[in-house]
């Protein structure tokens, strides 16, 4: 026993000898390597960061083996006593780290710009959390400024959608067209036709000039289509207004949540992606708002539409001074502006950490940028399948009938004002968006996901039952008010904010921009047809037959999600795309 005891002390010491062996190397090698230029240019070159940060990457770890050297030091000189066990186990525990170091500078960099706390072993069997070499604590960046400026393309984006339905009526008898059905609705459905083309044209456009630059491009549309709707004297005039601005939003649908999750770091990239939706649903209220005068001021019309030209313009002018997705930039091989970027977002802190993850992601391969065919390719298909999937789901499990009804429904409880029943649902929409931003962190995509379409499920089944079930007959009122209250409230916690959120994080790199385009296309194809042929269904089967088919399908939206949607809640853009694509 004695001699184990023995033994175990002569191993201790050879390792923090190894260790203090490590931790002068290193210094050594770092003071040398920072003062010959050239071979620190190539070594930065490797690691796909600029001299600078590279330089910066090398001083904080040396910083960290000075310190810890200090503490091994300490250790050998404090030998005797219990200070000497109770530094025994830290002391082993580093010379075991830095002897790792000895592999190569390349642990060193990475132990710098990793921000993770590292584990390691103890001799005794303890494990030991070392302070990482460069910790996060307080960025000096900020992104929220920069989210907040691509949510106006998300204000837009609701506000287009909503502003037609309180003043369809009015500009309907300035046009001339009041009588003609047929007309109004193409002034309502064209919207949802440039949409379509936009959501497509919205990926290539972010993949060729930037995401920054694609928001400018896009404002053209929008200020263009604000002001044909506002100033149009016929319908031509207000159809063309409409399909520009269409074909605006449909950008802004790809590239606002492209951008949000390519900037956001990763422990609140949920919340701030789901704001995304949470604006959508301002903007339809705005528009709600926006359309109270009308009753008063029969042309007040035409301000409504041109209302929208204003954030418009200040979304080219915010994108302006906005940084561009460092993501991109890296994959375009301009790296000084990738960090430049990141120091806007993050900090300078957390420059090398970053950059790191990038490389490693392999977003700097010299891969080309995926082309449309290859997102039907085997290697992205299955991933690509689950955005479009997504998105069908959400439109054929019924939002819009529901949203369309609603004003029906809470007229046969008694509400007899139109605005009062939309501002409930719109109310609902917006308070479920909110709670589902400070869940998404927490709860995960993929189980609000399922939680939502569950729920959606049986708030149909409610609105079912309360037109047929005559049992309920004296309560059908109140229980369809409640079914769609709830239908709204569950959509608004998974269905609706997640598929934009979740849709960037599961594609990789070089398919992102255009497999997001690709699933947003499928939901305006799809609203458009719902939109389309959803009447003529319900005159044939019956509202009560057609809520208890959404039901269904909310059903096997549970079952699909459960069995093929991956769960990114904590992870970083480039572990998920690691996970999921693995030959990229």
């Amino acid at each position: 026993m004695q001699s184990n005891k023995q033994t175990s002390k002569v191993t201790g010491r050879k390792r923090r000898r190894a260790g203090l062996t490590c931790a002068h190397a290193i210094s050594y090698a770092t003071a040398n390597l920072i003062q010959n230029p050239p071979t620190l240019q190539k070594l930065a070159h490797h690691f796909s960061l600029s001299a600078s940060s590279f330089r910066l990457s090398l001083l904080s770890a040396s910083e960290f083996v000075r310190k810890k050297n200090l503490t091994l030091k300490r250790n050998i000189c404090l030998r005797s006593g219990s200070v000497c066990s109770s530094l025994n186990s830290g002391a082993v525990s580093m010379g075991a780290e830095l002897g790792r170091a000895s592999h190569g500078i390349e642990t060193v960099v990475r132990n710098s710009v990793k921000s993770r706390s590292i584990k390691a072993q103890a001799s005794a069997g303890d494990v030991e959390d070392l302070t990482p070499i460069n910790p996060q604590g307080k960025s000096s960046g900020t992104v929220l400024p920069f989210v907040g400026i691509a949510c106006l393309g998300a204000i837009l984006f609701g506000y287009h959608l909503g502003v037609v339905n309180g003043a369809l009526e009015y500009l309907a008898k300035d046009l001339g067209i009041a009588e003609n059905t047929v007309l109004q609705g193409w002034v309502v459905s064209t919207l949802l036709a440039g949409a379509t083309v936009g959501s497509f044209t919205g990926g290539a456009l972010a993949d060729k000039f930037g995401r920054t630059r694609t928001f400018q491009l896009d404002a053209i549309p929008l200020i263009i289509g604000a002001v044909l709707t506002a100033t149009a004297q016929t319908v031509q005039t207000m159809i063309i207004g409409r399909l520009l601005a269409g074909i605006g939003i449909g950008i802004s649908s790809a590239i606002v949540p492209l951008y949000i999750s390519e900037i956001s770091p990763t422990e609140i990239r949920g919340a701030l992606g789901s704001v995304n939706q949470l604006f959508i649903c301002i903007g339809i209220l705005a528009a709600l708002v926006a359309g109270l005068p009308l009753a008063g001021n029969p042309v007040w019309w035409r301000t409504m539409f041109g209302i929208a030209a204003v954030p418009s313009i200040l979304l080219a002018l915010g994108m302006a001074f906005s940084p561009e997705s460092p993501r991109w930039l890296f994959q375009q091989g301009k790296i000084p502006e990738a960090e430049k970027s990141i120091r806007t977002l993050y900090g300078k802190e957390r420059v090398a950490e970053v950059m790191y993850e990038l490389r490693t992601a392999g977003q700097g391969s010299t891969e080309q940028e995926a082309g449309w065919f290859d997102l039907f390719t085997s290697r992205y298909w299955k991933v690509v399948s689950v955005g479009a999937a997504l998105f069908l789901f959400q439109q054929l499990a019924g939002i819009n009938a529901v949203v369309y009804y609603s004003t029906a429904v809470f007229r046969s409880a008694g509400i007899a004002s139109d605005v009062a029943a939309s501002a409930l649902v719109g109310a609902s929409n917006v308070f479920g968006t909110a709670i589902a931003s400070s869940l998404m962190d927490k709860q995960g995509r993929k189980s609000l996901l399922m939680i939502s379409f569950a729920g959606m499920g049986a708030s149909m089944l409610l609105l079912s039952l309360s037109f047929t079930w005559k049992v309920l007959a004296p309560y059908s009122g109140t229980l369809a008010v409640v079914g769609t209250v709830l239908y709204v409230l569950s959509f608004s916690l998974g269905a609706g904010p997640v598929p934009a959120l979740l849709l960037p994080e599961i594609f990789a790199s070089r398919i992102r921009a255009k497999a997001v385009a690709l699933s947003l296309g499928m939901h305006w194809i799809s609203n458009f047809v719902i939109g389309l042929y959803f009447l003529s269904v319900v005159n044939k089967f019956g509202i009560s037959s057609i809520y208890l088919g959404f039901a269904g399908v909310c059903l096997l939206a549970v079952l699909y999600i459960a069995g093929n949607v991956v769960e990114t809640k904590g992870r970083s853009l480039e572990e998920i795309e690691l996970a999921l694509n693995p030959s990229t």
